[in-house]
């Protein structure tokens, strides 16, 4: 093992420095992947300095998210305290479904899980777990709804067409989910946005009246903190006042950007939150730690162990269901994802996390006024969002981050909102500076002078 680690630390050494020298890694065609790295598994071991000479390669060779020039993913960058938390977590390897084999891992996630309550001012009840990602925190708040407004699907399925909403603009999660509970796709009903992308409450409403009067059973309303395109932030105070009125369960998918519940100067963009039924928020993008840290939490943690939590006597054999977290997850095993959390929030405390948030609006305002002051950029984008969209010079947007990308020289995606292709550029990378900005667009300007 100890020789295992000295490896490891040399291959760390080798990734910081092509983060540092090669930002962007020369990119392997998909055809000359297998010919180009020696990724074949073979009857004889690997000589440990061909071994090493191939994780070498390897690293070169991937894309590095932690790098200034990585702006493509709603995720990115590095925080060293989540990092050692998650290095900590793998050399530990708690399962987390019981306390008698987690211990104090057991705390730690409770201590997490009641922290994001209160900050969001739910109630003493509410409770909630770490999820294999964002789609999944949404497939387990669409669960409890419907087993909330069908208690008897878990055991017969579903006795009547129940109907879920979204805006037009959410995360393609949310159909999918439709069709892993039962509802099927075709019972979610897609609400028109606005301009910015935020979804329209009274079209919310005239479509739930609509369905109630054609026999079906509203009873699930996905809210957005952060639409994957824009950016954008649903009304949740509006909306929620909405599914009160119709008895519906109000879900706010926060994984893009429910990080902002950490910032005294942005939470007023989940007014309302308190009013929801469940929250969900990936910590691996806002808050920059390592992927993956999901985190589901609602109102009632009754939900939770009515429709996750099943006997297994081989299983839960000390303990209380309180701190036998199986109880209340969609896994079994299931790794520590808590740690890494912890142990960021630990060392730079709730301000630091909010320092964070603060910055990532600061950077891409820095990024907006840049391309107004500037005639060969069209904005498309607004304030009070972390994805800044634009073009440049009427070049296709795919066209200009594909070369981008090939070339070495910048990570950066492209999307669509109502039919209009743009480049999009997130802030979200915790590494990035002012400088980095900057740079960026002078590495655009350069590229296609």
């Amino acid at each position: 093992m100890i020789e295992d680690l000295e490896l490891f630390n040399e291959l760390v050494e080798i990734l910081l420095n092509e983060e540092h020298f090669n930002p962007v890694a020369q990119p392997i065609e998909t055809e000359e992947l297998f010919t180009s790295l020696d990724l074949n598994l073979n009857a004889e071991p690997a000589i440990d300095d061909d071994f090493k000479i191939t994780l070498s390669q390897i690293i070169k060779s991937t894309p590095k998210t932690a790098s200034t020039s990585f702006f493509n993913q709603l995720f990115g960058g590095r925080m060293s305290r989540a990092v050692l938390g998650d290095l900590l977590a793998v050399m530990l390897n708690n399962s987390m479904y019981t306390y008698k084999v987690a211990g104090p891992q057991v705390g730690i996630e409770k201590t997490l899980l009641r922290a994001i309550c209160d900050l969001i001012k739910y109630p003493k009840s509410a409770d909630g777990t770490f999820a294999p990602g964002g789609s999944m925190s949404n497939y387990m708040a669409v669960l409890m709804a419907r087993d909330k407004y069908d208690p008897n699907a878990r055991q017969r399925g579903i006795t009547r067409p129940m109907t879920i909403y979204t805006s037009d603009v959410s995360h393609y999660s949310i159909g999918k989910n439709a069709s892993f509970i039962g509802i099927g796709k075709d019972q979610v009903r897609l609400i028109p946005s606005n301009s910015k992308g935020e979804m329209l409450p009274d079209a919310l409403e005239k479509q739930i009246i609509e369905d109630k009067q054609n026999g079906m059973l509203p009873f699930f309303v996905n809210a957005t903190a952060g639409t994957t395109v824009l950016g954008a932030f649903d009304d949740v105070d509006t909306i929620s006042k909405i599914c009160k009125t119709h008895d519906l369960w109000l879900h706010l998918d926060g994984a893009y950007c429910g990080g902002v519940i950490f910032s005294a100067q942005y939470k007023h963009l989940v007014n309302g939150i308190e009013h929801t039924d469940s929250f969900s928020i990936n910590a691996h993008k806002m808050l920059g730690t390592p992927l993956s840290c999901s985190i589901l939490v609602t109102r009632d943690k009754k939900y939770l162990y009515d429709s996750f939590s099943n006997e297994a006597e081989y299983l839960y054999q000390t303990d209380t269901d309180d701190f036998n977290l199986g109880k209340t997850s969609l896994q079994c095993g299931r790794r520590n994802d808590a740690l890494k959390l912890w142990t960021l929030w630990k060392s730079v405390g709730s301000n630091g996390l909010e320092s964070m948030v603060n910055s990532q609006f600061h950077l891409a305002e820095i990024a907006r006024t840049y391309i107004k002051a500037h005639p060969d950029y069209e904005l498309y984008s607004f304030e009070n969002s972390i994805s800044v969209c634009f073009n440049y010079k009427n070049i296709p947007a795919k066209t200009l981050c594909t070369q981008l990308y090939k070339d070495a020289q910048l990570m950066v995606g492209f999307g669509n909102f109502k039919g209009q292709d743009f480049v999009r550029m997130v802030t979200i990378n915790s590494v990035l500076q002012e400088k980095d900005i900057r740079n960026f667009f002078t590495t655009i300007e350069q590229a296609f002078s």
